[in-house]
C-alpha cells in the first residue's frame, strides 16, 4: 500500500449509507474526485498539508480521518453472510454487536470470520477470529509480529469478549512468546467466558466465488457486487449510490478486500429502479473473473498494467483461472498475502539500480493452492516479464488437476477410518456371533449395545446357550 494515502478506517468493513455518504462530503471537500478501497477493507485516498482536523469537523458521524501507519482497519466476513455458505448460528446481527465494542484503534490487525467462506481472508491478521461449532464460540489463531511461530489459543473465545481479549494482548503480547504463556498471563487478570477446545480447526477445501453482478438472496430480495478494474471510485457516483440505497431502506454498504463493495437486501420491487440508475451511470457489472480474481497493492500503475498484461494473454489463451486468485507484490519475503498465487516484483541489484533495466519477478503459490495452508511454495525465481503468462497458464493447469483430488481428500476425512478386524462375541456351541454394531433383532437387543451390557438371561439366537457360552474374538473385515 502505498504509505503516504490517509485512511478512514470501516470496521469490519461494513458502513450504512449514511456514514459512507457523510466521508464521501468529507473527501469531496479536500477537493478529491475518486477513492481507493484497501485490501482491509477501508478507504485510502491521497490528502495533503495535515487537513484531517479542519475536514473532520464536518463530519456529521465524527468520522476520523488516520494518518498514522500504526492503527489498523478490523476485517471480518461480514460482507458474506447470507449469500455466501455460513456457520449455523453466525448471523449478520452477531457480527454488528461484535464490532460495535470495538471502542479503541487497534494497533494489532483483527480479522473475525466464518471459515466455510473463502472471499475474506482468514488468516492474515496478527489475532485472527474464526467461528467454530459451538455457538458463539471463536478459534483464535495468533500470528504476533515479534512471535517465530504462529500458533492458536489454547481455549475457544466467547463472542462477547473478544474485544476484551484483542484489547488485554495488545498491551501484553510483547512481554510472552508463547500462546500457553499469553493465556496463563492473561488468566490472571481477565474474567472470561471461555470454552475447552474439543477439537482442532478444520478449513474446508473452497473455490473462490463469484462476487459481482445482481444476484438473488432468499426469496424475495437480491445482493449486488460492483467492482472497478483500476480501483478509483468516483465519489460522484457512490454519493448518488448512497441516495439510492437511503431511498430504498438500504441499511449497510460492505467493502470487501478485493477492491469492490457488496450491497445485500434490496428488495424486489427496487431492482427496476436499480438497473436503471447502474445503466445512466454505464456501470458494467459482468466483468470476466480472469480479471476479478486479483490483488494489487494500492496506486500502484506498474502494478495495474502487469496485471493487464496478463489477464490478455490469459483470456487470448483460452485458459480458465475460475476459483484460482492472483496477487502482485512488492515486498519480496514479506508473504502476508491471501492470494493462490502471488507474483513478487524484485527490487535491482544495487550494482544496476541506477540504471534502467527490466525487473524480474518470482512466482509462488500455496501449497493446494490454497491460501488457508499458509504454505508457500515457490515456483520460479527471477523470471523475466514475458516468460510470467506461461508460467501461469502451467499453475492454472496444474490447479485443476490437483482440485478433484483435494476435494476427494477433504470428503475422505470425514469419512469413518475402518479397521481391518473388529471384535465380537462367538457362541462356542455354534459359532453364531454377536455382533454389538448390529444388536441382535430376534431378542430384542438394540444395535449399539455392548456384550457387557447383555442381560445375564440372554441366550444365542440359534442354539440357545447361555451368555456364558460366548468367547471374545476377532472378526476379519473384507
Amino acid at each position: 500500500m502505498n504509505d503516504d494515502l490517509h485512511r478512514i478506517l470501516i470496521k469490519g468493513g461494513v458502513t450504512s449509507p449514511g456514514e459512507l455518504k457523510d466521508s464521501i462530503t468529507m473527501l469531496e471537500a479536500a477537493g478529491l474526485s475518486e477513492v481507493y478501497f484497501g485490501s482491509r477493507q477501508d478507504l485510502l485516498f491521497p490528502l495533503a498539508d495535515a487537513k484531517e482536523e479542519s475536514l473532520e469537523r464536518i463530519s456529521k458521524f465524527n468520522t476520523d480521518i488516520i494518518s498514522e501507519r500504526s492503527y489498523q482497519n478490523i476485517v471480518s466476513s461480514y460482507v458474506c453472510a447470507d449469500i455466501f455458505d455460513m456457520t449455523y448460528w453466525l448471523k449478520g446481527s452477531t457480527y454488528l454487536y461484535i464490532l460495535e465494542q470495538f471502542d479503541y484503534f487497534p494497533k494489532l490487525k483483527i480479522n473475525i470470520t466464518d471459515p466455510k467462506q473463502r472471499l475474506v481472508p482468514i488468516f492474515n491478521g496478527n489475532l485472527n477470529f474464526i467461528a467454530s461449532e459451538n455457538e458463539d464460540y471463536w478459534y483464535l489463531h495468533l500470528n504476533l509480529p515479534h512471535w517465530e511461530t504462529t500458533s492458536y489459543y489454547p481455549v475457544l473465545i466467547y463472542s462477547w469478549d473478544i474485544v476484551t481479549i484483542s484489547k488485554a494482548i495488545e498491551e501484553v503480547y510483547k512481554t510472552v512468546d508463547t500462546a500457553e504463556g499469553l493465556f496463563a498471563l492473561l488468566s490472571k487478570t481477565l474474567d472470561t467466558n471461555n470454552k475447552n477446545m474439543d477439537k482442532e480447526l478444520q478449513i474446508p477445501y473452497l473455490t473462490f466465488p463469484y462476487y459481482e453482478g445482481v444476484n438473488r438472496m432468499g426469496l424475495d430480495q437480491f445482493w449486488l457486487g460492483l467492482y472497478w478494474r483500476n480501483n478509483r471510485y468516483d465519489l460522484k457516483f457512490l454519493k448518488e449510490f448512497c441516495g439510492f440505497c437511503l431511498d430504498n431502506s438500504i441499511g449497510k454498504i460492505c467493502i470487501t478486500p478485493w477492491k469492490s463493495f457488496i450491497v445485500k437486501g434490496i428488495k424486489t420491487e427496487s431492482r427496476a429502479e436499480l438497473e436503471r440508475f447502474l445503466g445512466h451511470w454505464g456501470i458494467n457489472v459482468r466483468h470476466s473473473q480472469l480479471e476479478m480474481n486479483w490483488h494489487l497493492p494500492v496506486d500502484d500503475l506498474d502494478a495495474l498494467e502487469l496485471k493487464k498484461f496478463l489477464v490478455r494473454s490469459f483470456d487470448q489463451n483460452d485458459i480458465s483461472t475460475y476459483g484460482l486468485t492472483f496477487g502482485i507484490s512488492n515486498d519480496v519475503g514479506k508473504r502476508s498475502h491471501f492470494s493462490s498465487v502471488i507474483i513478487e516484483k524484485n527490487s535491482p541489484p544495487e550494482i544496476v539500480k541506477n540504471f534502467d533495466v527490466r525487473p524480474t519477478y518470482n512466482v509462488l503459490h500455496f501449497e493446494n493452492f490454497n491460501p488457508n495452508t499458509n504454505s508457500y511454495i515457490a515456483y520460479a525465481q527471477d523470471v523475466d516479464k514475458i516468460e510470467l503468462p506461461g508460467l501461469l497458464m502451467e499453475l492454472s493447469k496444474k490447479y485443476f488437476k490437483q482440485l478433484g483430488e483435494e476435494k476427494k481428500k477433504t470428503e475422505n476425512k470425514k469419512k469413518p477410518v475402518l479397521e481391518n478386524t473388529r471384535q465380537v462375541y462367538q457362541c462356542n456351541s455354534c459359532f453364531t456371533i454377536y455382533d454389538e454394531i448390529i444388536g441382535d433383532n430376534k431378542a430384542n437387543i438394540a444395535a449399539g449395545t455392548s456384550f457387557e451390557k447383555l442381560p445375564e438371561t440372554y441366550q444365542c439366537s440359534v442354539c440357545e446357550s447361555s451368555k456364558v457360552e460366548f468367547s471374545k474374538t476377532e472378526m476379519h473385515l473384507l
